[in-house]
């Protein structure tokens, strides 16, 4: 692994680092990828902790259990050393995803896109996204202008999202405000 002064603001984060596997250097990540072992097809990666970015290669990895993957990096062979990158993001840049089909958006794009009901309150700017079960849930919380002060977790469902427009910034949603 080499480490990098310099990096590129359009990295994406992909995982996440969490725990060592084993004795040999191999490491615990959560993929942010569907389906998780997506991550496995980025061979360059960029780690990210804070202010220390360093670079990194994908040797192997594999799903464990499909909720986690064991990842082993070029030239990390120590457990302990493994133990050091405990936390640091896996990002990527931006221009390696591939291409969508209309309709189509990553969870990136749709960070901090203003949301607007149909009777044009602001309820907030979209945070986070987190998938349940059933579908995905926007975190949205309040921003300057909004309705109140409240923060909302709403459904990212073809009922609940009518229509994105990034280039404006904005989601329309078919939200109550008083829900």
């Amino acid at each position: 692994m080499s480490v990098t002064p310099d990096l590129a603001d359009d990295l994406i984060v992909i995982g996440k680092i969490y725990s060592i596997h084993g004795v040999r250097g191999e490491v615990k990540v959560y993929s942010f990828t569907d389906p998780i072992d997506n991550l496995l097809d980025y061979k360059k990666l960029t780690l990210r902790r804070g202010n220390d970015v360093r670079q990194a290669e994908l040797v192997s990895g594999r799903s464990h259990n499909g909720k986690f993957l064991v990842v082993k990096l070029k030239g990390l062979d120590d457990r302990d050393e493994a133990g050091l990158l405990r936390e640091f993001e896996i990002c990527v840049p931006r221009n390696l995803f591939p291409e969508l089909t209309d309709g189509e958006y990553y969870w990136y794009q749709l960070q901090g896109l203003k949301v607007t009901n149909l009777e044009g309150q602001l309820l907030g700017k979209v945070v986070d996204l987190m998938e349940t079960g059933s579908n995905d849930v926007m975190e949205v919380k309040p921003c300057p202008g909004s309705l109140d002060d409240r923060d909302r977790l709403l459904p990212y469902t073809e009922q609940c999202v009518l229509s994105i427009d990034l280039e404006a910034g904005e989601m329309k949603v078919d939200w109550d405000a008083d829900f």
